[in-house]
């Protein structure tokens, strides 16, 4: 199976790996002296979840870890990416630290090491503590240096065993789908807090970057941005512009000031929202980086729709397209592109893949396995289109499923299942699907191509 895939275009020393994030796999809320963070509040908040759902247990991983590991080793990867829970750390945002908040991190760290397994450490994904909320969120600067002096803590007690680290993940989702869309929490509809926080979410990633180098010299620091490329839906002049614009909104508004272009110009125009700028707020958050995150689950078709929210363009489906089970077009052509454009366009140095799966309706069989074909045929695509990105001078160091575990899949609760493996929430039973084996298999096969 695996000859069908260019795997000796990958350098001998890639990184294979699964990725998680804190909230949506450790559940134990409440325990050892983690504070509410803004998911918390929002999970908790009638309708905002699909089922109503929350991470109070979620996949119980804060108890569950060394099986967890061992799925890992199972799987043959040598690489794990992780968020750090800010409010299991620092339960008032800024101040005191919970002793035994960095202990587990610390001891998970320790195990991850023991058993082959680097871990790359995200340090904001998106569990703002309500504390910090309750005093503005990323509406307000303090946020920024808030997190840069958090991460300094973290940096400080495992950075003499961790050296990759990501300053924040995902800031579109936290900035757009938190504060303008209100899908994600804090749960806000208001363009001028979105883009305040946007700013803000840039800044404390420069902020981050400096404060972690300062407290692990030889830390090796990246940013963790998820993107799509944008195809207008015709020829026509309105739906090129509309591209244009979503393609500013999803892709240049995050991209170009940390690569030292400033905000764009054209999207500035169009938020007609004025920018919390202080003087060298820009240098800061185009502090260099050394390696560069790149999420992709999809591509995006869209028409002019003057009518509509900010950015006045509409994404259509594509009714011929493959869908995953979000809903979600299929286009590992999409992936080979943002990696060469974020090659060729921005100078990335070094890249990962540091998210990319599907999610899929998966039921277990009365034999105990969990078959998922389209998972597995989709893994298999996009880590052709990582060959070919390779092939074409693409830097990519490293490719991390999305996802390790069923988990808590933030709005769409429990009902989107993402994992390598299955999860019984009731139960907590852990199975490895078809896809996890197809992994483990693409694994060895290229680490046989290096032999």
């Amino acid at each position: 199976m695996s000859a069908s895939l260019d795997l000796a275009a990958f350098p001998a020393d890639f990184a294979w790996g699964t990725a998680t994030s804190a909230y949506q796999i450790e559940g134990a809320v409440a325990e050892d002296g983690r504070a509410p963070s803004i998911w918390d509040t929002f999970s908790h908040t009638p309708g905002k979840v699909a089922g109503d759902d929350h991470g109070d247990v979620a996949c119980d991983h804060y108890h569950r870890w060394p099986e967890d590991i061992a799925l890992m080793k199972r799987l043959g990867t040598d690489a794990y990416r992780m968020s750090v829970a800010w409010p299991r750390v620092m339960p008032a945002g800024n101040g005191p630290v919970n002793a035994a908040g960095l202990d587990f991190y610390d001891r998970l760290v320790d195990a991850l090491l023991d058993a082959g397994i680097t871990p790359n450490i995200t340090l904001y994904h998106w569990d703002l503590p309500q504390v910090l909320q309750d005093r503005g969120g990323w509406t307000v600067r303090d946020t920024a240096e808030h997190l840069a002096a958090y991460a300094s803590v973290v940096a400080a007690r495992l950075g003499d065993r961790v050296t990759r680290w990501a300053t924040l993940n995902e800031p579109l989702c936290s900035g757009w789908i938190g504060h303008l869309e209100g899908r994600m929490a804090p749960g806000l509809t208001d363009l001028t807090a979105a883009v305040h926080a946007s700013y803000h979410l840039l800044l404390a990633h420069g902020l981050t970057t400096q404060a972690v180098r300062a407290a692990a010299p030889g830390a090796q620091i990246g940013l963790v941005t998820n993107h799509s490329t944008v195809e207008p839906a015709s020829t026509r002049p309105e739906d090129i512009a509309a591209a244009t614009r979503l393609d500013g909104h999803t892709n240049r508004w995050w991209l170009d000031p940390v690569y030292g272009r400033g905000f764009p110009a054209d999207m500035r125009e169009l938020y007609g929202v004025e920018l919390p700028e202080r003087p060298g707020d820009l240098d800061t958050i185009a502090t260099p980086l050394d390696w560069h995150g790149l999420n992709y689950y999809f591509p995006a078709t869209v028409t002019d729709d003057p009518r509509g929210p900010v950015p006045y363009a509409r994404e259509v489906r594509l009714p011929d397209a493959p869908h995953t089970g979000m809903d979600w077009p299929i286009d590992a052509g999409g992936l080979e592109s943002l990696l060469l454009r974020l090659t060729d366009d921005y100078g990335v140095r070094e890249l990962y893949v540091t998210e990319n799966g599907s999610a899929f309706p998966d039921t277990v069989s009365p034999d105990g396995a969990v078959h998922d074909p389209g998972r597995t045929r989709y893994l298999e695509e996009h880590v052709s289109a990582c060959a070919r990105a390779v092939r074409k001078g693409a830097p990519l160091a490293g490719y991390y499923v999305w996802s390790l575990l069923d988990n808590f899949e933030w709005a769409y609760g429990y009902d989107k299942r993402f994992g390598l493996v299955h999860v019984d929430y009731a139960t907590q039973t852990r199975t490895l699907k078809t896809s996890g084996l197809r992994y483990a298999e693409i694994i060895r096969a290229h680490r046989e191509s290096h032999a």
